[in-house]
């Protein structure tokens, strides 16, 4: 026979699987991490750090200029970061379509922009297995030649020890008749057995939230890609077609703003992440 307190926990036991049971009730799980990130095209500057680190874990890094700008103000700044409590998301420009003029063109860029990125990653202090992110602008589906590029990349990378990432559009896009494609999903069907570490946008309200700021913020996965790393929910300037339902979030001249910011002087990305230093080696 049970003792009293063998059958008290059999009767307990046996109440809690029956409400597990009932229409809306489920297991507690644990809550998965998720930190706080900006991005920028500039440096914000040195007296803009404790003030941001208020409100985020992590930080861009550009290894090269931004997209559309002609210097690179990030460079000598990685040990400032640091020493704020600033993780990393590294960064390097990738190229356009329209640079890539052939496959074999293709590849022989991709491997000296890696070579490239692994050598700036050295010289700003960043260590071997760090994941150097490439940015790939262009959304949807990309060329054949694209694809060499990003293969040249994540092979050439792997060779000088470093991580291959990729960020690039988690948005959802036509793709011919009843279809629909994301940048995402066209990389993985040409990656060849290849890893890469995602770093996704995808500012559709919903799934995403917004210009805001949480303290426990939306997990990677919300994006639409469940292995995501990394994922920017939120863009400056606003894009109005996709961030209708949240448009009331962003400040009233469209662009994001942390709100430590109150005199808005840095337009900002903002970004949840499965880990407070995303482009870390792994322990």
């Amino acid at each position: 026979m049970l003792g009293m307190k063998a059958f008290g926990f059999v009767i307990v036991s046996a109440i809690a699987l029956a409400l597990l049971a009932l229409p809306g009730i489920s297991p507690t799980r644990p809550a998965q991490n998720s930190y706080l990130g900006f991005d920028l095209n500039e440096y914000p500057g040195d007296d803009a750090l404790p003030t941001l680190r208020k409100t985020f874990t992590f930080s861009s890094y550009w290894l090269t200029p931004a997209p559309g700008e002609k210097h690179n103000s990030w460079l000598g700044k990685r040990s400032l970061l640091a020493k704020q409590g600033f993780g990393f998301v590294v960064l390097y420009n990738g190229r356009l379509t329209r640079n890539l003029k052939s496959e074999p063109d293709a590849k022989r860029k991709g491997t000296n922009d890696a070579e490239n990125a692994a050598k700036l990653a050295h010289q700003e202090g960043f260590r071997a297995g760090s994941v150097i992110f490439l940015d790939i602008e262009e959304g949807g589906r990309l060329t054949p030649a694209y694809h060499e590029y990003v293969g040249s990349w994540i092979d050439t990378l792997a060779q000088l020890h470093f991580r291959a990432g990729a960020y690039c559009s988690a948005v959802v896009l036509p793709d011919g008749p009843g279809h629909t494609i994301t940048t995402v999903t066209d990389l993985e069907e040409h990656l060849g057995g290849r890893k890469l570490v995602y770093w996704v946008f995808n500012d559709v309200c919903p799934p995403a939230p917004g210009c805001v700021f949480p303290q426990t913020p939306p997990p990677a996965a919300q994006s639409g890609i469940e292995h995501a790393m990394v994922w920017q929910f939120a863009q400056s300037p606003q894009q109005k077609k996709r961030t209708e339902q949240c448009a009331a979030t962003y400040s009233a001249d469209g662009n994001c703003y942390a709100p430590v910011d109150t005199q808005h002087k840095w337009l900002l990305d903002v970004n949840a992440a499965t880990t407070a230093n995303p482009s870390a080696p792994p322990e």
